[in-house]
């Protein structure tokens, strides 16, 4: 795969690329005023297909990278939900410490793995995202998508296979779950989160992880200055201490901490069913409202932090812009 396809620490039109320093400038420094004008006109002329990606949909690159997000996909479903099951099964003290630090690791490997493919992203949250601040177009981002969540169902279909009835039984195939159905003295009884707590949750979280760690990934001066292994493990950091915290301060069984990855929790769902859709709108909808909130985060703060001077071409707002334009 080319470099095109690195969309994680670049944007399509490779800005810290070669010959092309005028776009994102250090903040001591100022591009010169024609440069500014020529990359406007550039923005500003823009068609509604263009803004969208659509050409995306029929790039067989493009679909090609999606071939690393459906099997990271896989991959990720089939050792998280392995290390939840394991984690749940043991003796240790603090097992949600144990899976938090596990799961760190495996997100980082992996990580490590899809970024030169296809930028890894493996999350609709991060593909969504970086849709929204025009960092990947739209269609692409469906795309990754729709090959995150098949990875997801393959692999769930994976751990099905090796595990005894047992085990799936029990702990759902590793799967998200905000409530369960457990027997009680008096019959069966609920378990797990309030549906509001949950919510708020996921929501929270998810924006934390956008921001704390994905927020470096965008931005191309901290990416540079950090190097790529030092940002992939800032986010399999950040995001295992999201789940440690969750399933610290609730403390309720029955529910399985934030999934802050609607594919990962819909893999397990289709495949076992049953009370894993019990809620499974959760874990779709906070993630939507977090990466809603960060995209109007990254607009109220100074251009210059962050975006080049007029932004990414697949921004929403542009999106939307060249949308009215087309029907005026």
């Amino acid at each position: 795969m080319g470099s095109n396809n690195n969309i994680f620490l670049g944007d399509e039109e490779s800005q810290l690329s070669a010959g092309n320093t005028n776009r994102v400038q250090p903040y001591s420094s100022t591009p010169k005023k024609n440069t500014i004008d020529d990359e406007g006109k550039k923005q500003n002329f823009l068609s509604l297909s263009q803004r969208l990606g659509v050409p995306d949909f029929f790039s067989l690159d493009v679909w090609r990278a999606s071939m690393g997000e459906l099997l990271g996909s896989a991959v990720l479903v089939f050792m998280v939900d392995t290390i939840v099951i394991s984690t749940s099964e043991s003796d240790a003290e603090m097992p949600n410490l144990i899976m938090s630090i596990l799961l760190a690791i495996v997100l980082i490997v992996l990580l490590l793995a899809v970024v030169p493919v296809s930028g890894g992203h493996l999350n609709p949250v991060i593909s969504f995202s970086a849709a929204l601040v025009g960092i990947i177009s739209m269609s692409r981002a469906i795309i990754y998508i729709m090959a995150q969540c098949l990875g997801a169902v393959l692999g769930a279909l994976a751990l099905k296979a090796v595990v005894s009835s047992t085990i799936e039984d029990t702990f759902s195939l590793g799967g998200c779950t905000i409530t369960i159905i457990a027997p009680g003295p008096n019959g069966p009884v609920t378990l797990g989160l309030e549906t509001a707590q949950a919510l708020w949750l996921e929501i929270f979280c998810t924006f934390v992880l956008l921001f704390a760690s994905i927020w470096m990934a965008y931005d191309h001066r901290q990416a540079k200055a950090l190097g790529l292994v030092t940002v992939l493990t800032i986010v399999g950091l950040v995001l295992g201490l999201l789940v440690f915290i969750s399933t610290t301060v609730t403390t309720k069984r029955g529910y399985a901490g934030v999934g802050m990855n609607p594919a990962r929790c819909l893999g397990p769902a289709i495949v076992r069913g049953g009370h894993l859709w019990d809620g499974h709108w959760i874990f779709w909808i906070g993630p939507t409202i977090s990466c809603l909130a960060f995209y109007v985060y990254t607009k109220i703060i100074p251009p210059k932090h962050f975006h080049a001077e007029y932004g990414y071409k697949h921004d929403f707002v542009g999106v939307v812009k060249a949308l009215f334009e087309s029907n005026v």
